[in-house]
Order: structure tokens, then sequence, then C-alpha cells
């Protein structure tokens, strides 16, 4: 199978859209996390503002500059998932959001791509210069736990954030 990460070009305008839109509506169903949540901060109906404001470039409002790949398979020519690379972290992502925050579309869950998908995550960290790489999943999610563990992930801590949300912290060395 022919997988990379890509980044988001009017060319997908059509496919971004079906995976939101699927991806939405197992989360009204199934009351599942809206991660990675970069791709769900602004409509993509209005695709050029989506486009614009998937990423940040400077630091802002608590935020740090960040890149959004998605996951392509190209035999299909389908987008199966998207990760956030947080370039650095701020307190609150030492806390609980960690460098990389990632999601496979609910149609394509359980078949290893999101293993696969943060195994590509690691290589453009590596590019970033980002040599120890956190990771937070939601306890509960035990899917999202062990594709990180299969990336050489381990586990640090749970913590509680001010929200009330528990979080299992993994880190990676990305050597």
């Amino acid at each position: 199978m022919a997988l990379r990460l890509i980044k988001l070009t009017k060319q997908y305008e059509q496919q971004l859209g079906e995976m939101i839109e699927e991806w939405k509506e197992d989360q009204e169903r199934n009351h599942t996390n809206r991660s990675p949540r970069a791709i769900f901060k602004n409509d993509y109906h209005d695709f050029d503002y989506y486009l614009e404001h998937l990423e940040i470039s400077e630091p802002r409002d608590g935020l740090v500059p960040d890149s959004v790949f998605f996951l392509l398979d190209e035999e299909r020519d389908r987008l199966l998932g998207a990760v956030n690379i947080r370039h650095y972290l701020n307190e609150g992502l030492l806390q609980g959001g960690g460098h990389i925050g990632d999601g496979v579309r609910p149609s394509e869950r359980r078949k290893g791509y999101a293993t696969k998908m943060i195994g590509m995550a690691l290589q453009e960290c590596k590019k970033l210069g980002i040599d120890r790489v956190l990771i937070a999943c939601n306890p509960d999610n035990i899917g999202s736990a062990k594709s990180i563990i299969n990336n050489g992930g381990v586990l640090e801590n749970e913590v509680t954030l001010s929200d009330g949300e528990v979080l299992q912290r993994y880190w990676i060395e990305n050597e």
C-alpha cells in the first residue's frame, strides 16, 4: 500500500469534505474526540479560508507554530486521516497536548494506519529538530495508545487537565 503524508491542496477539497463529514457524524453518534483539533477548527466549506488558516506560522494566543499533514492512500486516492505537529511545546502542550495530535477517519480505523502515520510524523519531527517527542492520548483510547507504543512511546504518567480530562503522556526518543 502506498501511503504518504501530504500538505492539503485544492486538489483534495472534495475528499477533505467527505472525510470531515464522516468524522463529524461519528463524533455526534459515538461521542468520539476531535483529534487532530487543527482540522476541525475552521469550516472547510470556505476552502480557501480553511487552507489559509490550517496551520499556525507565528506563535500567538498561547498557540505555537505547527504543521498539518494528511495521510493519503495513493492507490485509492483517499484521505485516511490527519496529523498535527506542534514545532515546540509551551506549558499547556507540555502538560497535555504534546507535539503530535493525530486521527484516522472512522471507516479506516483498526487497520494500522495510525501507527504508520505516527511513524511518518516522527520523520517530519526529525526534520524540525525534535528529538524527543511527546504524544498524549485518552486512557480509554486503547488503539491510540497502541499506535504510540508501537512507535517507541514510553508512558511517563497520567495527568488530569483543568477541564477534568485525563490524558496519558508518552515520550518517544526520536533518533
